[in-house]
C-alpha cells in the first residue's frame, strides 16, 4: 500500500489565511520572550493574497513555526518572506525596558506596534495565542498561531532571524557568555557562564525565571551589571 504524501506545511498555513475570507492578512509574533538576556523582538508581516501567486507559494513551501527550523533554514526563509510580503515591520524592546515594565507588558506593546505599522483598511490582524489590544482593525488571537497561519509563521521567522543576528553580533561586545551559541536562552552552558562571570548589561534582572532562582544571584552580581 502506497503511503500518503504529507502536504507541505507552507501550503497548509497559506490555506488557513485564505479561508479567513479577506485578501489582506497581517500576522505578528515575537522572539526572545523567554530568554535570560537580550532584547525582545517582535515582527509583523502583511500578505496581500491578491499578489501571492504560485511562485511565492512554491518558494515558501517549507514555511512553518520558526522553532521547527534550523538556523540555516530560517536564514534561507528570511529573504523569501521579505519578497513575498506586502509589508514587514520589526520592533525591538531593550533589556532596560523589560526590567522597568515587565516582559509581558513589553511583549504586548511590541506586537501591537508591529501590527499597527503593517495593518491597513480591510485587513485581518492575527496574533499568536492572545489578543494584543486595540488596533482599529479586525483582530483575532490564534492558538498555536505560528504553526497555523502563514502570516504569523512568517513573522516568527523574521523576528527570530533578526534577534539571533543581533545576539551573534553582541557576542563580540560581551565575550565570555557565548551569546552567539545560545542567543540568550537558558542553556546549561549559559547558566554555567553566569555562575562563573555574573551577569552582563545584556542580562534581564527582573525576569524571575527558574534559571535565575537556581543561580541565586546576589546583590553584588546584580549591581555589577548596572
Amino acid at each position: 500500500m502506497q503511503r500518503r504524501r504529507r502536504r507541505p506545511t507552507g501550503r497548509r498555513l497559506f490555506d488557513f489565511d485564505r479561508k479567513l475570507g479577506v485578501p489582506l492578512v497581517a500576522g505578528a509574533d515575537e522572539a526572545g520572550r523567554g530568554s535570560l538576556a537580550g532584547p525582545l523582538v517582535a515582527a509583523a508581516v502583511l500578505f496581500d493574497y491578491r499578489a501571492v501567486g504560485l511562485r511565492e507559494l512554491r518558494a515558501l513551501t517549507r514555511l512553518n513555526d520558526s522553532k521547527q527550523h534550523t538556523p540555516a533554514m530560517r536564514e534561507e526563509l528570511y529573504p523569501l518572506v521579505m519578497r513575498a510580503a506586502a509589508r514587514v515591520c520589526v520592533v525591538s524592546r531593550s533589556v532596560r525596558a523589560i526590567d522597568d515594565r515587565g516582559v509581558h507588558a513589553i511583549n504586548l506593546e511590541a506586537l501591537r506596534d508591529a501590527l499597527r505599522a503593517v495593518a491597513c483598511d480591510g485587513c485581518v490582524c492575527l496574533s499568536d495565542g492572545f489578543p494584543v489590544g486595540d488596533l482599529g482593525h479586525d483582530q483575532r488571537a490564534i492558538t498555536r498561531g505560528d504553526a497555523t497561519s502563514a502570516a504569523i509563521a512568517a513573522a516568527s521567522v523574521i523576528a527570530k532571524v533578526t534577534r539571533d543576528r543581533y545576539m551573534r553580533r553582541a557576542d563580540a561586545l560581551h565575550p565570555g557568555w557565548d551569546f552567539a551559541a545560545h542567543v540568550g536562552y537558558s542553556t546549561p552552558e549559559h547558566r554555567d557562564a553566569i555562575r562563573a562571570r555574573g551577569v552582563s548589561t545584556l542580562h534581564r534582572l527582573s525576569f524571575q525565571s527558574l534559571a535565575y532562582q537556581q543561580l541565586a544571584l546576589d546583590d553584588g552580581q546584580k549591581a555589577a551589571s548596572r
